[in-house]
């Protein structure tokens, strides 16, 4: 081998919370319907998608700037008693049981 290899790239998003780029697996897709934001645990809800990491700070911070609104090009307030109940779940879940999760372990593994 040359040494010049590397691995693959994987797709990056950013966090409508805390405006952080990561890896797309490392953050929960979140998608708009009827009002409620809705989170989508494997990644094929139709419509349009924002990213957020799974942690109670990043969805406070989404919702006191308004991110949501801005993310769905929409004129909110919207609903999201589903998304910080599931946030809520995620944050008080042993951390084995949220390797499992479908967005990913690799966000464990950063400390965030």
């Amino acid at each position: 081998m040359s040494g010049r290899t590397r691995g693959r790239s994987r797709p990056q998003r950013t966090c409508v919370g805390c405006r952080e780029c990561a890896d797309k697996d490392a953050l929960l897709r979140v998608v708009l319907i009827g009002g409620s934001v809705i989170p989508d645990l494997r990644g094929r809800l139709p419509g349009r998608g924002a990213y957020l990491h799974p942690v109670p700070s990043c969805l406070e911070q989404a919702v006191r700037r308004r991110a949501f609104n801005r993310a769905f090009r929409g004129p909110g307030p919207f609903d999201v008693a589903q998304l910080r109940e599931q946030v809520e779940r995620n944050a008080q879940a042993p951390k084995e049981a949220r390797t499992e999760r479908p967005y990913g372990e690799r966000y464990l593994a950063s400390g965030k």
